[in-house]
């Protein structure tokens, strides 16, 4: 029963923002999941493995659905208000089952795009917003952000929404960059930003 009345609270998620709407993903998001997932451009920057098959992109999304159950986070389908589709996901996630830069434990921000709605700062758009969800609502302390080094237009989201670059480290021998943003800075950097 605890499940079903959480499901029920997942499915009433939603954020605004002027041009996305951001909620919990789900099964029937499959189609655009896969079309996402299974274009090579899209895994450039993230070790170039597509997805080949929907049955990966189902379990994406129930790997999705499982984290917010298990961890209370978990990355939002993103979807354009002005044409209603699902453009990608952007958002949250607790990591704790992988080591990055030698950590474990830590709250990543990111955000993945259909290529056909990229250079509309979605990115950057869904990630403030994401940035306040974390802060203000879920009263974390520590916000993390990886890009692989030639990402140039994923290090610059990062930059612009405020995360601080700390060091350079390897993702099975590919170098990537780590950002933070601490909650005692975060208000300082808004204010200036906006």
């Amino acid at each position: 029963m605890a499940n079903y009345w959480l499901y029920l609270r997942m499915n009433s998620f939603q954020i605004e923002t002027e041009n996305l709407i951001l909620r919990h993903l789900k099964p029937s998001d499959l189609e655009r999941m896969y079309e996402l997932d299974s274009n090579p451009i899209v895994h450039k920057y993230l070790g170039n493995k597509p997805n080949t098959s929907k049955l990966q992109s189902e379990k994406d999304i129930a790997f999705n659905i499982q984290q917010h159950i298990d961890r209370g986070i978990a990355r939002w389908a993103a979807i354009e208000k002005s044409s209603g589709e699902f453009i990608g996901w952007s958002g949250l996630r607790l990591n704790n089952d992988l080591t990055f830069n030698n950590k474990t434990n830590f709250y990543d921000v990111g955000y993945r795009f259909i290529p056909r709605y990229w250079g509309r700062g979605y990115a950057a758009e869904s990630s403030i917003v994401a940035l306040d969800y974390f802060f203000n609502t879920m009263n974390k302390d520590l916000l993390v952000g990886v890009a692989e080094v030639k990402n140039i237009a994923s290090n610059r989201v990062l930059e612009k929404i405020g995360l601080d670059f700390i060091n350079e480290f390897n993702i099975n021998a590919v170098k990537a960059n780590w950002y933070e943003l601490k909650k005692e800075n975060y208000a300082k950097k808004m204010s200036r930003m906006w």
